[in-house]
């Protein structure tokens, strides 16, 4: 079992920053990623880490999210800049991604923390 605690949500104005962090229980960033889910919404991804080790985005956020990792901490990291009302959701950190599925797809992962959310006013 892996335990995943997200910190670092808030309230923001539109084209604010916030940073996400995922501490894990275990760790292998390869096999986790962000996610958000928004009221009536189903959970989408945001930006994950491939088996190799090279950073994957929603097309929605790139450029202006950054996933980052520290393996020393055993924290996944979510830079959000220049962010938009729209990007308001509860983020997800997820782990344990099984072999061979879509990094950004929901349906891959094992392990879930319990959120964070993020509000963003215009």
């Amino acid at each position: 079992q892996v335990h995943l605690e997200e910190s670092g949500g808030g309230s923001v104005q539109s084209g604010g920053s916030l940073r996400l962090s995922c501490a894990a229980s275990e760790y292998n960033y390869k096999t986790m990623g962000w996610f958000r889910q928004a009221p009536g919404k189903e959970r989408e991804g945001v930006a994950s880490f491939d088996r190799f080790g090279s950073a994957i985005y929603a097309d929605s956020v790139a450029v202006r999210f950054t996933i980052s990792q520290d393996n020393a901490k055993r924290t996944l990291y979510l830079q959000m800049n220049n962010l938009k009302p729209e990007d308001t959701a509860m983020y997800y950190c997820a782990a344990g991604r099984r072999v061979g599925l879509s990094v950004l797809d929901p349906a891959a992962y094992g392990y879930w923390g319990q959120g964070t959310q993020v509000t963003v006013s215009s």
